[in-house]
């Protein structure tokens, strides 16, 4: 796989009917590793390594309703009260980071309220925080660290 824009992390592997899959942390199970899985894990590891979020309050891949359709998002990081503090969108690296995935982000939000959105094809990152009031976000150059 590609190497990525974050710090290198140790992953479990296992090959079974010529697919690779790798072991999330998170859902306790190999999933096929795609590109886009391979940034979801990376993403997984920055969150708990570098920021400090705890494994207790990240949950990865779960259906929410969007205007009635089911939609899945990549990782949220949830506050101590449920209520949450970051919503993650990933692509795969080959993928441009574009207006159209911030728009996508965007209509998430307006479903979970993060406070902070993370949009990652794991070589650039971009870090918002929402301004709720004037229906905007304000780029950041980090996510915040995990503090309680």
């Amino acid at each position: 796989m590609q190497k990525l824009n974050f710090p290198s992390y140790s992953f479990r592997f296992k090959n079974s009917e010529n697919k690779v899959s790798i072991f999330d942390e998170i859902r306790k199970k190999f999933i096929v590793l795609t590109p886009e899985e391979w940034v979801r894990q990376h993403v997984v590891c920055f969150l708990m390594d570098e920021k400090k979020y705890p494994k207790s309050l990240i949950n990865v891949e779960k259906v929410l309703k969007v205007n009635g359709l089911s939609k899945r998002y990549d990782a949220v990081v949830f506050n101590p009260d449920g209520s949450i503090k970051v919503l993650v969108e990933c692509k795969a690296p080959e993928v441009k980071i574009t207006q159209a995935t911030f728009d996508q982000i965007a209509r998430y939000n307006l479903t979970l309220k993060a406070q902070f959105l993370m949009v990652t094809n794991g070589l650039n990152h971009y870090f918002c925080q929402m301004d709720f009031e004037n229906e905007a976000y304000v780029f950041l150059s980090q996510l915040p660290d995990y503090q309680l």
